[in-house]
C-alpha cells in the first residue's frame, strides 16, 4: 500500500542487512535507494540528513529504500571499510530490482554517498546520483573520486559552505572532474549535517529530481 514503511532484512553478503521500504505509489515511475553516513561515527539509516532526502523522493511517488550497512543497528557483518559495503549497496539494488523493476535513483549521504558513488556509477539500473555531503578531506580517511571522469548518469552534488569535510575549494575541482551531467549546489553558510537548513538541501534535490526525469510530485504529497 502506498504510504506504508516495511521493515525487512535484505540478503546481503555479509548476511542479511536491516532496512525500511518506503511503499511509493502503483504507478511509481522510480525506485530510490538512500545511504547513511559512516556508521563508526554513529551512522545509521535513522540519521536525519538520510530521512529528509528520503521524504523529498517519496514526494514524487518513488519506492525508497534505506538499510544499515554491515555491523550496523541489526545488519549482520563487520563493518569493512567502504569495500564490502559496496557490495551492500549491490544488494540493496538487487533487491529493488527485483521487487519494482524501475529505474534506480542513488542517494547517498557522507560515506554514504563516496560508497555509493563507486557502487552505483555506471550500473545499467541507477539512472541518477545524488551525493549529499560529499567527503573529499576527512582526517585519517581518503576519498577520491577520479572514477566520476566516467560516470555517465546525471549527477547532484549538494554541500554547506562550511561543510568540515568538503572544502569547498576541493569539492569544486572533485566535482569538476566528474563527466557530464552534473550540478553542484553549495548551501551558504551551512555545516556538514546541513543543521538549520535540511529544507534547502530538500528543495534542491526535489528541483533537480523534477528537471532530470520530467515528474511530478504525487498526487498524495500536493495535499
Amino acid at each position: 500500500m502506498a504510504g506504508e514503511i516495511k521493515s525487512l532484512m535484505l540478503n546481503g553478503p555479509a548476511g542479511q542487512l536491516e532496512a525500511l521500504l518506503n511503499v511509493g505509489a502503483p504507478d511509481a515511475t522510480h525506485a530510490a535507494l538512500i545511504c547513511h553516513p559512516h556508521p563508526l561515527f554513529g551512522g545509521t539509516m535513522h540519521n536525519k540528513v538520510v530521512y529528509n532526502a528520503m521524504k523529498s523522493l517519496t514526494k514524487f511517488g518513488f519506492h525508497a529504500l534505506r538499510f544499515n550497512f554491515r555491523g550496523t543497528g541489526l545488519s549482520e557483518g563487520v563493518h569493512d571499510e567502504g569495500r564490502g559495503e559496496r557490495e551492500d549497496i549491490r544488494a540493496a539494488l538487487d533487491f529493488l530490482e527485483n521487487e519494482f523493476h524501475l529505474p534506480i535513483i542513488f542517494c547517498g549521504f557522507s560515506f554514504g554517498a563516496a560508497t555509493g558513488l563507486k557502487a552505483a556509477c555506471n550500473d545499467p539500473r541507477v539512472v541518477g546520483l545524488i551525493s549529499l555531503g560529499t567527503p573529499v578531506a576527512v582526517e585519517g580517511r581518503t576519498y577520491a573520486y577520479q572514477f566520476l571522469s566516467e560516470c555517465t548518469q546525471p549527477k547532484l552534488f549538494i554541500s554547506g559552505s562550511q561543510d568540515q569535510y568538503s572544502p569547498e575549494s576541493e569539492l569544486r575541482a572533485a566535482v569538476a572532474s566528474a563527466a557530464e551531467p552534473k550540478r553542484l549546489v553549495m548551501i551558504e553558510g551551512v555545516d556538514h549535517f546541513f543543521v538549520g537548513k535540511l529544507n534547502l538541501m530538500q528543495d534542491a534535490i526535489e528541483e533537480w529530481v523534477r528537471e532530470t526525469f520530467n515528474v511530478a510530485e504525487a498526487a498524495a504529497a500536493r495535499q
